[in-house]
């Protein structure tokens, strides 16, 4: 029986092309795509066109400081000449930059008359409604293409925001330190400089033995490793049902041959696919991504946890299909809701969506996914090189979810029997 699985299996080419070469490419495309986000974004800056109309302290430090934060690739200039805001509004409208910030004129020197008021009201006194209220305050403008995630959009107001606040206090304590002076008889300076008083270091979380740096090859390894595997249910059930309408299950009951040795021969041929498509996954993370200037893939250092977190993994991949193969009337039903119920609870276990940007109650609804079991004991391992210990809750509910499975194939099974 086993020897007449591995025939069905390699008769089938495009079967074989699916579950091997399918889920290979996602790695490496969703591994190159997503490396950018792993890194300190030195290459893939975001387009931002600056008009700066000011010319002055706030558009000067704006543009500087825009410029050194390695996330925007300021442009002041479109063929060799400064756009006007109307031209850099279209611009933007065009997709010819993602993000546009346009400074109007004499913004500095207007922000500096109202911290000069402030102040010489604050000294001498003067009530509120003693201040010139033809003080209009100016605006700076920011567009953002309609196609720009919210992110974006987010860190540009951020970054103008604190320029702005930045110059502001520091026109503020310039201004103090003048009205001090002319009420003390010695000088007072407060134009303090306190850029480097505090700073703030940003580093992965990591514990005393855990060194593996996260990176896209260690994210995405695991991901695409579970979505091969359980894509298996689309040949699995397909076999089963094939074999059931050709009668061969019906020729093969009536020989001294238990439905249980032929659920295992099945479970036995394809818990060596399921491994060797990790095995693929895994050597592909190690060695071909850095040939394509990647972060190479590591395993961490339990190798007895990996190998019984991918048994556990497959075997739950396998009792999903034989479950489906035992239920399902034809291969198209089979095929059809094997293949979509995969992606479903692929989206739902977090391998095309990562489950902390989800809702609250889908974060929940996630624990369900036979896939998040598996990517988060992957990740125990891949990414905090986690041990036995750490995967074992992971790998107990992926074993139990196999058992309940077979028990359904088996249920499946004795029902069709008993209506025949």
């Amino acid at each position: 029986m086993i020897y007449k699985d591995l025939l069905l299996l390699v008769r089938d080419v495009w079967g074989i092309v699916l579950l091997f070469l399918m889920p290979w490419a996602l790695v490496l495309l969703m591994t190159y795509l997503q490396d950018g986000t792993f890194r300190s974004i030195n290459e893939n800056r975001i387009s931002l066109y600056l008009l700066d109309a000011d010319r002055d302290s706030l558009g000067r430090r704006v543009s500087r400081q825009l410029a050194a934060s390695r996330i925007f690739n300021v442009s002041t200039e479109a063929d060799g000449r400064s756009l006007t805001a109307n031209e850099v509004e279209e611009a933007i409208a065009r997709g010819d930059y993602l993000i546009g910030i346009i400074i109007p004129e004499g913004t500095t020197e207007h922000l500096r008359e109202q911290v000069r008021h402030g102040v010489e009201r604050a000294f001498d006194g003067a009530s509120p409604a003693d201040a010139d209220t033809a003080r209009v305050p100016l605006t700076i403008r920011v567009l953002v293409d309609p196609t720009a995630k919210p992110s974006f959009r987010s860190s540009v107001m951020s970054a103008v925001r604190e320029e702005m606040l930045t110059i502001q206090n520091r026109l503020l304590l310039q201004e103090i330190s003048a009205q001090a002076g002319r009420l003390l008889p010695i000088p007072v300076d407060l134009n303090i400089e306190t850029g480097e008083w505090l700073t703030v270091d940003e580093a992965y979380a990591r514990s005393e033995e855990g060194r593996i740096v996260p990176n896209a090859t260690q994210h995405n390894v695991p991901a695409w490793s579970m979505f091969a595997i359980f894509f298996i249910v689309v040949s699995l059930a397909g076999n089963m049902i094939r074999e059931r309408e050709t009668g061969c299950l019906n020729r093969l009951m009536t020989m001294p041959c238990s439905y249980a040795a032929y659920l295992f021969s099945k479970m036995f041929v394809y818990l060596g696919v399921c491994l060797l498509q990790l095995a693929l996954m895994m050597v592909t993370g190690m060695y071909l991504t850095p040939l394509l200037g990647l972060p190479a893939l590591k395993l961490g250092h339990h190798l007895c946890a990996l190998l019984l977190m991918s048994v556990s993994a497959s075997l739950s991949a396998i009792g999903y299909g034989l479950a489906i193969g035992s239920i399902a009337r034809t291969n198209q039903q089979a095929s059809i809701f094997g293949a979509v119920s995969v992606v479903m609870l692929a989206a739902l276990g977090g391998v095309w969506i990562p489950t902390f940007v989800m809702p609250y109650f889908m974060r929940l609804a996630s624990r369900i996914s036979p896939l998040n079991w598996g990517l988060n004991g992957f990740n125990e391992l891949f990414v905090r090189d986690a041990g036995m210990a750490g995967i074992l809750p992971y790998a107990s509910a992926s074993l139990l979810f196999f058992a309940v499975m077979l028990g359904v194939a088996v249920y499946g099974r004795t029902s069709r029997h008993r209506k025949n």
